[in-house]
């Protein structure tokens, strides 16, 4: 008998999900290409944030990612500045928060108004959060939860997801088809001329928890990790790294630390030094209780070359031969 193929109408199917509309495909060659009139991205938080850019920052839980989100967030609503990176104007801001008590946000937000001199613009900076919402927050992984939020993201220049883990469920998440679904969303975000910053934890590793596959179509992925020599004490203390930066060189993904104190008016302002100066801080310590350099590397993960050359910007800096 003769095979012949067989077209079934999915609309009959009970259940069945109607078959994507084709959409017009463009294609341009390199002429026109280098024609078009495509305005540069600008700016949101130089040098990193921009528009129409998909990034993360992540970190293990209680780093203080949130607040390092927030921070951010309320520099580019307000167009000021944090870690030493600047805002030069205000911009649109929804935070997706989906993980803090409305009572823990509402605390964060007076103790961020308190302490900068910028002030957002009423309705600049606009949060989501679960204890608000009668039937929970949106997922950006499911279209019903995409179209919930569309009336929102269409009002922001920013939209901040904090977190993936809480806000962005499909499937494992080491297995990249589950994130599939956000990404997809993100794209879309930068189609629009949005930006879109995505919070999210550290795995056992150190490195994001989860498929990889997250980063392939990012921008800039910043990781926040404890120094060798933090105390619970501290907290808020951590390195300031980029993991991946496009267009981006130079001092400008220099790593760097950055720290949360309270100032003498009370006020809580963020402190950054270059990272290699904490190195150093820390490098002179096991110094001066005798370690030698091998047991300086092991003690701080580096690797012998950098304990050496360490020890010798110590020693000549006092003077030593």
């Amino acid at each position: 008998m003769n095979a012949r193929t067989v077209y079934i109408d999915r609309a009959s199917i009970p259940g069945a999900e109607p078959a994507p509309a084709t959409l017009p495909l463009r294609t341009v060659d390199i002429a026109e290409l280098l024609r078009l009139d495509i305005p540069p991205r600008e700016a949101f938080l130089a040098p990193w944030l921009t528009a129409q850019s998909l990034s993360m920052v992540y970190a293990w839980r209680g780093t203080g990612k949130t607040l390092a989100a927030l921070a951010i967030a309320y520099a580019v609503a307000a167009g000021g500045s944090c870690f030493g990176w600047h805002a030069p104007k205000p911009r649109r801001v929804l935070y997706l928060d989906g993980e803090l008590p409305a009572a823990e946000l509402q605390a964060r937000a007076a103790a961020l108004v308190a302490s900068e001199d910028a002030q957002p613009a009423p309705g600049m900076l606009r949060f989501l959060t679960p204890d608000l919402q009668p039937r929970g927050m949106p997922n950006i992984a499911s279209p019903q939860g995409q179209a919930a939020l569309e009336p929102l993201v269409a009002a922001a220049d920013l939209i901040v997801v904090d977190s993936i883990a809480t806000l962005g469920r499909a499937g494992r998440e080491n297995e990249a088809e589950g994130w599939q679904p956000v990404a997809t969303w993100a794209l879309e975000q930068r189609a629009a001329g949005r930006a879109v910053l995505f919070i999210h934890h550290a795995g056992k590793g150190g490195q994001q928890r989860g498929t990889s596959s997250r980063e392939d179509i990012l921008d800039v992925v910043l990781s926040l990790k404890r120094p060798n020599d933090y105390h619970e004490r501290e907290g808020a203390r951590f390195l300031v790294q980029f993991e991946k930066a496009r267009a981006l060189k130079g001092k400008d993904v220099e790593p760097f630390e950055a720290r949360l104190e309270s100032g003498p008016d009370g006020r809580r302002i963020w402190t950054c030094k270059p990272a290699d100066i904490g190195r150093l801080e820390q490098v002179r310590e096991l110094v001066d209780l005798g370690m030698t350099q091998r047991e300086i590397a092991a003690e701080l993960g580096i690797g012998l070359a950098t304990a050496h050359r360490a020890v010798k910007a110590i020693k000549e800096g006092a003077g030593h031969d």
